[in-house]
């Protein structure tokens, strides 16, 4: 028992009367009563702690708490602004703001950081050792992130300092979190001491609920890092796989542009031969027209083709917010020019990307001989591409993307290899193909209907044209015949209008489809 100390007041009068103070605690049934009991309760003789559940009994009665707090805040706010400016960054770059690649990498670590700084701030009074744990795995993790990035030269040429920043910024507040947590451990254990006679290792049903709640943030958080980290290597190792072609600044040196040409520029005479300039649709043009390309070549179809990835397809850099057609046929433009390519040109498109090619051949018609379009998207149908639904499911699919929910299965599990994800089937899974598709939605029933409608207009009538056509999409879809009709006006001069019957969207994929295509570009390219 502790030594209860009494007031010299109360030992005079227990000497004059003989009685003593009734004890604290004890009612007044169990106390005998007279003119000498106290009215109030004597603090000083009774025990100086409180209960371990009197809300006296507090961390933040510690300055250096309140002060961990308040920078834990601070910290949050300048997260959140971050995460703000990685959010518009995907729809519009603000300058100096530009990701060569995947600009969902820097939002998912910038998303950690607030998320992290969030999961402190909601438990900040409810410190616990599985917390501390799952921090310090976050900071482990995402300091080796940090080291990745920054050893392989292809992400940190495509991270720039943004992804750098917000990867050290994740990393950081990780072990920010740790030391915040283990703070509040220690200022919890000396109140507890100092009011209550000794720290609490009891927690109430409310503080068990946050500890689990916490638990579960910090899981799921950890889960996503180490999934990223994952994804991360895999773009390690794919950075590896040399492209075939040359890359070109594009845009005053803000990203590169992937070019490849094969054959030769004249023939056995030293005359000039005609170039055909590929361009892909949905697809890289290395799924399926690069072969087809060079089967041509080899056939004498053709004698030589150049292909360039649009920006986040394949081999080339992704390109700042908003991208529209226009600028697609500029930065190509600037890649030719800088390879030295002059045409002169037939241009051989596909899909989407016959609305490029259409803007190029506006903008260069004496260099175009002729213009190849297959089974090519009519800018009335940019509206499907365009329409919110799409768009919200692609910036969806983008945000997931660093996790690498479906490549990194596709690695173990299904054998793909780097040049699957680079530009082959697995293509379409990469950051910078979603992040190039979901550029595309945003401006394709504005900024480039507009572009291509423009382009219609001033379009060299006297080019040769020919169109080929799917027949499984004319016989699925009336409208898509009418709207493959309609781009057989383009010029005045239409050579061919071919619907290869069993031929799908990607015609090429069909053995009398190629056939078809490569007998046509013979009589543009060799007249």
């Amino acid at each position: 028992m502790m030594k209860r100390f009494r007031s010299g007041r109360e030992a005079d009068d227990e000497d004059r009367s003989g009685h003593q103070s009734p004890p604290l605690g004890r009612s007044s049934e169990e106390t005998h009563q007279d003119e000498h009991t106290r009215l109030l309760p004597n603090r000083v003789d009774g025990s100086h702690y409180l209960s371990p559940d009197d809300p006296a009994v507090s961390p933040y009665n510690l300055w250096t708490v309140r002060f961990v707090r308040w920078v834990t805040v601070a910290l949050t706010c300048i997260s959140f602004v971050w995460w703000v400016v990685m959010v518009i960054s995907v729809f519009l770059t603000p300058p100096g703001l530009h990701v060569r690649g995947s600009p969902f990498f820097a939002f998912s670590y910038a998303t950690v950081a607030l998320l992290t700084l969030a999961v402190s701030l909601l438990f900040f009074s409810v410190p616990s050792r599985p917390a501390r744990v799952l921090g310090i795995v976050n900071a482990v993790v995402l300091l080796v992130d940090t080291i990745i990035i920054l050893v392989v030269p292809g992400l940190r040429h495509a991270e720039i300092w943004v992804g750098i920043a917000s990867v050290v910024w994740a990393a950081l507040m990780a072990i920010w979190f740790v030391a915040a947590d283990r703070t509040v451990q220690w200022g919890k254990a000396e109140e507890e001491e100092r009011l209550t006679g000794r720290p609490e290792s009891r927690r109430t049903v409310l503080e068990w609920t946050e500890v689990l709640l916490s638990t579960i943030a910090l899981t799921a958080t950890a889960l996503a890092v180490v999934l990223m980290t994952c994804t991360l290597t895999l773009r390690a190792f794919d950075s590896g796989l040399a492209p075939p072609g040359e890359r070109y600044w594009v845009d005053d040196n803000r990203y590169q542009i992937h070019l490849y040409c094969y054959g030769n520029k004249t023939d056995a005479a030293g005359a000039t031969t005609t170039t055909v300039l590929f361009e892909g649709g949905e697809d890289p043009v290395e799924q399926g027209l690069w072969q087809f390309a060079e089967n041509a070549v080899k056939n004498g179809s053709i004698s030589r083709f150049c292909f360039a990835d649009r920006p986040g397809m394949a081999w080339s850099d992704t390109a700042p917010s908003p991208f529209s057609a226009t600028i697609a046929s500029d930065a190509l433009s600037e890649t030719l020019s800088r390879a030295g390519e002059a045409g002169p040109w037939v241009l051989a498109s596909a899909g989407i990307g016959s609305l490029y090619s259409r803007v190029f051949s506006s903008r260069h018609g004496d260099e175009v001989r002729g213009v190849l379009m297959i089974d090519p998207l009519h800018e009335d149908f940019l509206s499907r591409v365009g329409a919110p639904g799409r768009g919200f499911l692609l910036w969806i699919q983008g945000v997931i993307s660093p996790c690498g929910i479906d490549r990194i299965p596709g690695a173990l599990v299904r054998g793909r290899r780097a040049a699957d994800r680079v530009w082959g089937r697995s293509s379409y899974q990469s950051g910078s193909s979603i992040f190039a598709k979901l550029q595309e939605s945003l401006v394709a029933d504005t900024l480039t209907k507009r572009d291509v409608v423009s382009s219609r207009a001033i379009q060299d009538k006297d080019t040769p044209l020919v169109v080929i056509s799917s027949g499984q999409k004319i016989r699925k879809d009336k409208d898509w015949e009418d709207k493959q009709r309609d781009l057989s006006h383009l010029t005045e001069n239409l050579k061919h209008w071919d619907i290869v019957d069993d031929a799908p969207h990607r015609v090429w994929d069909d053995l009398g489809g190629r056939e078809v295509i490569e007998r046509r570009l013979k009589k543009l390219a060799r007249p």
